[in-house]
């Protein structure tokens, strides 16, 4: 029966093939990528690899796992919360933080050589909160409507992530979330007022 906890050379182990597989797929696409060349950069041995990874896609599958679970958990005093207590900056605020704290994940996810498919599933974890939070925004909305918008402004913030991590996540995730914000509820206005106009 596995352990639900691993042991520290586990968690070292693991830790070494992550960084030196986000190494990787920083330079070259997943298909690419051998495990004797993960194995050399990460210090370890091909047995080590298997006793831990079928090959490279369960890896990055696993990673991906992880890195959801990890938002989930960001996210669920949000997702839990009363719908009065709840505003879109808030989520994003704690969505962009978790990336901020995945840095590596996210510099290949967003990456040339990334899982596009993945960012949109991490933009979405909050989806229904998203808006349903909205909706307090927009109360003459109708639900296809809300659904649009919350799927053209995803789309904006895969790319305002990727802009944010060129610049070395040099900015604050509450700034970037603040921008968000305000360029989603103020549209060209933003220009105008700055983020210091976001709602919050």
């Amino acid at each position: 029966m596995p352990q639900k906890h691993p042991d520290h050379r586990t968690r070292v182990t693991k830790m070494l093939i992550r960084r030196a597989f986000c190494e990787l797929l920083g330079q070259k696409p997943v298909q690419s990528i051998t495990i004797k060349e993960l194995c050399e950069r990460a210090g370890i041995n091909r047995g080590t690899f298997y006793a831990h990874y079928k090959d490279i896609y369960d890896l990055m599958q696993k990673l991906e796992d992880d890195m959801l679970q990890d938002f989930r958990q960001a996210l669920a005093p949000l997702l839990t919360c009363k719908t009065e207590d709840l505003t879109p900056l808030k989520i994003t605020t704690s969505i962009f933080r978790c990336l901020q704290d995945n840095m590596d994940i996210c510099t290949v996810t967003l990456g040339p050589y990334g899982d596009k498919d993945f960012a949109m599933r991490l933009i979405n974890t909050g989806r229904e909160r998203y808006i349903e939070s909205y909706s307090k925004y927009f109360a003459g909305a109708s639900a296809k409507q809300l659904e649009f918008y919350y799927a053209f402004v995803s789309g904006g913030c895969i790319f305002l992530l990727q802009k944010w991590l060129m610049e070395g996540m040099s900015s604050t995730a509450e700034e970037v979330a603040q921008t968000a914000e305000a360029i989603m509820l103020q549209g060209i206005g933003f220009l105008r007022t700055g983020a210091s106009g976001a709602k919050e």
